[in-house]
């Protein structure tokens, strides 16, 4: 899913975690897997725990990816309110993740769900 993604993205050529690095370094990240009824692998979202001195401690969220032949089925919706619910059980204050400005489909999610989108960065945090 990750070349996938990186494929998505136009980056394929930037990539250069592997499975093994992934095994060694999981106490570092969490990842929540969206399957369908018959176990095929739908969506991912991928994250990790950091410290933002001006809020404390928030959930950053790297990648969230929903295979071409899934979207429009709310699995990314369903895939970042399953992460928001972890943030706040985890007592974060916010979420972090960033968005290409040429993803209008991510872009209009993000806004729907209540994310502040900055146009120079194009972070999006959800503060609670």
């Amino acid at each position: 899913m990750i070349r996938e993604l990186a494929a998505f993205e136009k980056a394929l050529d930037k990539v250069v975690n592997t499975e093994e690095f992934m095994r060694n370094e999981q106490s570092g990240f969490e990842c929540l897997v969206a399957e369908t009824a018959d176990k095929e692998i739908a969506g991912m979202a991928l994250y990790f725990y950091a410290y933002y001195t001006w809020v404390g401690k928030s959930l950053y969220l790297d990648d969230l990816y929903v295979k071409p032949g899934f979207r429009g089925q709310k699995i990314g919706y369903r895939l970042l309110n399953e992460v928001i619910g972890i943030a706040k059980e985890n007592n974060c204050r916010r979420i972090r993740w960033q968005v290409l400005d040429w993803n209008t489909h991510a872009i209009e999610l993000y806004r729907k769900m209540g994310a502040k989108l900055d146009d120079e960065w194009i972070n999006c945090d959800i503060e609670f």
